[in-house]
């Protein structure tokens, strides 16, 4: 039986951007309900005692740098402040170890990290500065493009005065440019091979490898960023973005549900008109809007709706990315870097060099464990101690390199059943090949190891339906599932074939991470 509720808008989902929607259009005064299936809000940002009691890890998601560059951190940030959001920060946002014990770091000055790529070999800070120089050449168009919907006149706009001011040439070369891949475009531009071992890890958080297109733009973009903001994280632990959130929304009348499983859209006349629950209850809206990815949109919750057969068609073709182990610790003491600075980094990538982050990405897309995979090392207690007992610390690890459906391993040590998939023995195997390479050169790992959680590709899936084989990007962001043609050639922004119903979330454009574009822009066209 339909409830009697007429909630102006539903929002399925309570990821980043679902939050941010709700927020913005709670605080114009529209009436909100956010449906979240699981028992806790939050998606991606969430926060667990994963280990032991006292040590506070987030589970998923980590730092903010996208955030705070964004458009949701414009509008929303002073208010989520006083609903009690902190932030900790470094000057040392990121650096790349290499197994020799080499190293490079990233501050958050220019002048040294001009200076540190010249230490490395001669005229490697001048083409770290002349690269960052050109990101903030093209900061009108690149962040127009990455933070606006591409199916509008104002973007539209944007591409034809840069075309008239600078001329077709101009544009064109932009967008020659930008489709270079990050590992031939990184050994043309610097001499040694630490520039290139410290951005090539980065834009696996982009949801590409060094060798797809795109990949040396989100690597410079990335670059940028991160000089710029650094490596917020958030005192207390991640879930406390989401305490914000509440606070906010439920403060200017929102409504947030856990443990509401939405079914299915209702659908009246080409209109989405609510949405029915797993518990039988309907509730009715004006606008529905989901964040869930196509293939849960259209392959479940719009199941038996009569559609265009191309949407239905490219959401069945929707192909999802690499999956993502988390590895999380729990230590009485500080890990032991080969050199002090190291200490202080926020985001520490493990690699080879930009050539090993190749070949473990190729080994991850053929359904094999790799060999040597690309690591990140989150040090949370470096900026926020609070977030475990006095002098110790947690590590929060993550291998953005793993299938989604393990075939075999590259190194042949480990013994993989395809048909057991991402079993507890597997998971365990494989994040003892880790912690192996990591104490390699943190000789007090193992000493001070009090605790460890690892969460498999499967185990993300389950704490996560769109985490489809532990992919948390929402779906391959190479690039004829990027920009345009995301999430569909056959649609546009964030609109579906069905009136007042719409799609956000990582599977739409802008993509990925924590930056909440698609929130924001749904929320504007819903009059916040």
């Amino acid at each position: 039986m339909a409830s009697r509720n007429r909630d102006e808008v539903l929002i399925v989902g309570s990821g980043i951007n679902s939050l941010v929607c709700a927020a913005l259009l709670a605080r114009a005064g529209r009436a909100v309900r956010v449906l979240e299936r699981e028992a806790v809000l939050g998606g991606c940002v969430r926060s667990d005692a994963l280990t032991l009691p006292g040590f506070v890890h987030d589970t998923l998601s980590t730092a903010h740098p996208l955030f705070m560059v964004g458009p949701a951190y414009a509008a929303l940030g002073p208010a989520l402040h006083e609903a009690g959001l902190q932030y900790c920060n470094t000057d040392s946002p990121t650096g790349v170890l290499l197994p020799d014990g080499r190293h490079l770091v990233l501050a958050t000055a220019r002048d040294a990290n001009v200076a540190r790529f010249e230490a490395c070999a001669a005229g490697d800070g001048q083409a770290y500065a002349a690269m960052l120089g050109e990101v903030g050449a093209q900061a009108p168009l690149l962040f127009s493009l990455l933070g606006n919907e591409l199916w509008r006149f104002g973007t539209g706009k944007a591409l034809a005065s840069l075309a008239w001011q600078q001329g077709p040439q101009a544009l064109s070369d932009f967008f020659g440019a930008a489709l270079v891949p990050a590992r031939p475009w990184l050994a043309q531009q610097f001499a040694s091979e630490l520039p290139a071992a410290l951005l090539a890890p980065w834009v696996l958080h982009c949801g590409l490898g060094p060798d797809a297109p795109l990949s040396a733009l989100m690597a410079r973009v990335v670059a940028f960023t991160l000089e710029a903001v650094g490596m917020p994280l958030v005192r207390g632990g991640n879930a406390n973005t989401v305490k914000a959130f509440e606070r906010l929304i439920r403060a200017a009348g929102g409504q947030l549900e856990t443990g509401a499983d939405v079914q299915q859209v209702l659908v009246e006349r080409d209109r989405a008109v609510g949405v029915r629950l797993a518990d039988g209850r309907e509730l009715r809206a004006a606008e529905v809007v989901c964040n869930v990815t196509p293939t849960q949109l259209y392959g479940r919750l719009l199941q038996g709706v009569a559609l265009p057969p191309e949407v239905s068609a490219q959401a069945r073709q929707w192909r999802y990315g690499k999956g993502n182990l988390q590895i999380h610790l729990a230590l009485s003491e500080a890990p032991q870097w080969p050199a002090p600075e190291l200490a202080r980094v926020a985001y520490l990538h493990l690699s080879g060099g930009a050539a090993a982050v190749s070949r473990a990405v190729n080994e991850a897309e053929r359904g094999l464990l790799p060999a040597e995979p690309t690591i990140c090392v989150a040090q949370p207690t470096a900026l926020d101690p609070s977030r475990a007992p006095a002098g110790q610390h947690i590590l929060w690890i993550q291998l953005p390199e793993c299938p989604r459906e393990p075939l075999g391993d590259a190194a042949g040590e480990i013994a993989v059943d395809p048909a057991q998939g991402w079993s507890p023995a597997l998971r365990e195997a494989y994040a003892d090949r880790v912690i192996e390479r990591i104490a390699r050169q943190v000789p007090n790992l193992r000493r001070s190891l009090l605790g460890r959680a690892v969460l498999s590709p499967a185990d993300l899936q389950r704490l996560n339906i769109n985490l489809v084989g532990g992919d948390p990007y929402g779906g391959d962001c190479s690039l004829d599932q990027s920009f345009l043609w995301r999430p569909s050639r056959a649609t546009r922004n964030h609109a579906t074939p069905l009136r007042h119903l719409w799609h956000i979330g990582a599977s739409t454009h802008p993509g990925p991470g924590l930056g909440a574009g698609s929130g924001v822009h749904v929320a504007r066209l819903l009059g916040a």
